[in-house]
């Protein structure tokens, strides 16, 4: 069964659909995630009013920073951004001097969004789980996960499938996603399962998974901004990390 909202224009599912996709955009629906066409339009801009307007000065300085470190990179760049939701962001990035941008998610109330949102020559939005196979033809020069990554079970194999499908200097940007140690990890989950439960959502538990750094040391990466750096503590601005893997 699905429902449609009147206020967004989206499509929402009921409890009676099964799996994580149905879970998710339900969950988002409870959360006052989904927007109207208007609103995805404008973002990260947002009405100060808004229950999460805090969350998105976060992401709206976290996708400046990002801009302005592709923008060095000073060539066409070809995007793939992983679990892109309603494509704000893979919309922002579109507008870099000769970038090519593809967006996937399997969300697909949030990427039929993006469709009608956002429409441009270098832009296309697939609903499409991340399968390397499909991409290594392809090639990327950048794979943004952006606050995306939660959602792979296995660090290690959805970085290796990543890396699979870059170009030789390609790199791979993780945003808006807390690394933990260890212990901190198994802290984290227990209050996401906390969490989920208390909303009604207690099966997203097992979809949502907090990694760590200790996972990322095979991996050629580098922390370009770490939130618990004591400049970054005393100004609170962003509480993510925002870490590069290169080939």
């Amino acid at each position: 069964m699905i429902l449609a909202d009147l206020n967004t224009g989206i499509q929402k599912r009921s409890h009676e659909n099964e799996g994580f996709a149905d879970m998710y955009i339900d969950m988002r629906y409870k959360e006052k995630r989904l927007l109207s066409d208007c609103k995805v339009m404008f973002l990260p801009e947002i009405e100060e009013d808004h229950i999460h307007y805090k969350e998105w000065q976060i992401r709206k300085q976290s996708a400046q920073r990002l801009m302005d470190y592709l923008k060095e990179i000073n060539k066409p760049l070809n995007i793939l951004e992983i679990g892109c939701g309603n494509g704000w962001l893979s919309a922002k990035l579109c507008f870099l001097n000769g970038a090519k941008v593809t967006g996937i998610d399997i969300n697909e109330p949030e990427i039929q969004q993006a469709q009608r949102v956002f429409k441009s020559d270098n832009l296309e939005f697939i609903c499409t789980a991340f399968d390397a196979s499909v991409y290594q033809q392809q090639k990327f020069d950048i794979i943004l996960f952006a606050a995306s990554i939660q959602y792979f079970k296995s660090l290690k194999e959805i970085i290796i499938s990543a890396l699979c499908c870059l170009k030789h200097n390609g790199e791979i940007h993780i945003t808006d996603t807390n690394f933990y140690t260890p212990v901190a990890a198994m802290k984290a989950a227990i209050r996401s399962e906390a969490y989920f439960a208390s909303i009604g959502f207690p099966e997203m538990g097992g979809y949502y998974f907090h990694h760590s750094f200790k996972q990322l040391r095979e991996f050629n990466y580098k922390v370009l901004y770490n939130p618990h750096r004591i400049i970054n503590k005393i100004t609170k601005k962003n509480p993510f990390y925002w870490i590069v893997i290169k080939h």
